[in-house]
């Protein structure tokens, strides 16, 4: 039985063998250069919301993390956990702004990653979601993230985002901003860019 489609989702299970391939030609290391120096060195608790493909579950793992990967679209997530098997990524179903399942586990990461996932709610969503997300951050983690920029493909339920909008949701929560740092656009999507956002909680 498929699942319920979650607002934000749109057309993402249609899309996904398309999509599963797309993204993995974009390695982890490249796409998060700018932060690899916020990411613990030794081995720590990683939740990837909106995981996708897997390709930066498999990439915190390949570091010597252990990583609970988010990600409400079961096709999505069926071909993930196909393309990147292992016992260190535990994957669930749920989703944004609530993230019921992962919270009633009472657990706290050392990184919370959000790549392209943001853009997908709403202004009363966001304003719903930081208390949710920033609460799974432990006292010291970081939390990174990525907020698109430009024309929404068909289809797609997108929003604009500003990096001072999210950066003043998550002060409230004890998050200092350490990175903002906008990317051109690039070819492979013409009028699209990205901001890259991270911070760090208590200290």
């Amino acid at each position: 039985m498929k699942s319920v489609r979650v607002s934000g989702t749109e057309h993402y299970a249609e899309e996904a063998p398309d999509l599963l391939k797309r993204y993995e030609r974009f390695s982890f290391a490249d796409t998060h250069r700018s932060v690899m120096h916020l990411i613990p060195t030794q081995p720590c608790h990683v939740l990837d919301i909106g995981a996708g493909t897997g390709r930066d579950a498999a990439g915190f793992v390949a570091m010597g993390h252990r990583v609970v990967a988010v990600e409400p679209t079961e096709e999505m997530r069926r071909g993930a956990m196909a393309l990147h098997p292992s016992p260190l990524i535990e994957w669930l179903d749920d989703s944004l702004p609530d993230l019921a399942t992962v919270l009633a586990r009472g657990e706290e990461f050392d990184v919370v990653m959000l790549t392209a996932v943001w853009m997908h709610l709403d202004a009363q969503q966001r304003r719903q979601a930081m208390p949710s997300v920033t609460a799974l951050v432990r006292d010291g983690g970081a939390m990174i993230m990525t907020l698109r920029h430009g024309p929404v493909p068909p289809g797609r339920r997108m929003f604009e985002v500003s990096a001072e909008e999210t950066m003043a949701l998550a002060q409230p929560h004890g998050l200092r901003c350490l990175l903002n740092r906008q990317a051109e656009s690039s070819l492979r999507q013409p009028g699209v860019s990205w901001t890259r956002l991270a911070f760090r909680k208590g200290i």
